[in-house]
């Protein structure tokens, strides 16, 4: 063969073909078929479950922070070929129970309490028994009553209800007048990260003051208003009963003792507007870095004792050492004592 021979060969020759890997292919199909990003999130499980971590379900819920019966359910849902599999389902109820009372007895109710504004649901179920023939529950009368608001003191039922908190008004975080300059405890924000490891369940409250980024955590067994009240008292104490504010989002956990404790310590209760992360962004991207730098270093503890030990040594380091962009690249407490606001347990306090 000659060289003019070899040099077209050379360029004619067909080129190996270089496939991507399955795995690179899953990602692209799922991004032509535009799954939503948790979804995308969910099929990084199913990728890490089959490479990294070799087909180890404890490995891999531990690296995601998930709990192996949240990943089972994906896996056993996970169809190669359609990617919408991945996507949350909704929970609402497929078959919706159905008002069980009638227009014809709705009517009747009304006309009957009309008649005896001062009688119970008991008497006038007696009465409408007499008079049409048949028995209807006490809870329909009940709830017509509620319903059509067929009170004899509307105004005292409105005063009850808003003694329990039923129609009380929450106040927003955008109601709250910020200082030009703010300080320490002018305003806490305060969440709740839930977790589900190992078939346990463990609630970690966290909080982080919004000027000097001082911040504090303690895990819980439940997530009550009675463990965030005990936090709240906790964490009082440690910035000194500086708290002028605190903010949460709307859980059922900073209602009721929680509330109790606002009050006795005499602090504003402030709430998140719903569905807008953005009112608490500081406190997010502390939960992340608890995530990151300490619960992804494998400080979980099964002794809940233990774990909250674990966790004071990771916030004495993270308000004492770590250096954070926002505070001129110095920890915390070292902020602090810049602009004179020194706390109890700073290094340079003379307090007993």
């Amino acid at each position: 063969m000659g060289r003019k021979s070899r040099h077209l060969w050379a360029y004619f020759r067909q080129k190996p073909i270089r496939l991507k890997s399955r795995y690179d292919r899953w990602r692209q199909v799922a991004k032509e078929q535009k799954i939503s990003r948790s979804a995308l999130g969910r099929l990084e499980w199913i990728i890490f479950y089959e490479t990294k971590s070799t087909f180890n379900v404890l490995f891999t819920c531990r690296h995601f922070g998930i709990s192996s019966k949240t990943f089972y359910k994906y896996l056993k849902r996970f169809d190669s070929a359609d990617f919408t599999t991945l996507e949350e389902k909704s929970r609402a109820p497929i078959h919706v129970r159905q008002k069980q009372i009638t227009s014809q007895q709705e009517q009747r109710i009304i006309t009957l309490r009309r008649l005896y504004m001062n009688y119970g649901k008991e008497k006038l179920r007696e009465e409408y028994k007499e008079l049409y023939g048949a028995d209807i529950s006490a809870h329909k009368i009940y709830y017509t009553i509620a319903k059509h608001h067929l009170y004899k003191n509307p105004a005292k039922v409105e005063r009850a209800h808003n003694r329990s908190g039923y129609y009380l008004a929450k106040k927003r975080i955008t109601t709250l007048k910020r200082k030009n300059r703010m300080m320490l405890g002018h305003l806490i924000q305060v969440d709740t990260i839930v977790l589900h490891l190992f078939g346990l369940k463990r609630y970690i409250i966290t909080a982080i003051d919004l000027f000097g980024k001082v911040a504090y955590a303690r895990c819980y067994k439940n997530q009550s208003s009675f463990s965030a009240a005990d936090f709240l008292q906790r964490l009082n104490y440690l910035l000194d009963d500086k708290i002028v504010n605190v903010q949460t989002d709307n859980g059922s956990e900073f209602a009721k003792y929680f509330e109790r404790a606002c009050n006795s310590l005499g602090i504003d209760h402030y709430f998140s507007r719903v569905r807008t992360p953005k009112d608490n962004a500081v406190l997010e991207r502390f939960n992340r870095t608890l995530q990151e730098e300490w619960l992804d270093e494998g400080n979980f503890a099964e002794n809940i004792d233990e774990m909250n030990r674990r966790l004071t040594e990771w916030l004495v380091f993270y308000n004492f050492k770590r250096r954070h962009y926002s505070l001129d690249n110095i920890s915390p407490i070292n902020y602090l004592i810049k602009y004179r606001q020194v706390l109890p347990m700073s290094p340079t306090s003379t307090r007993d």
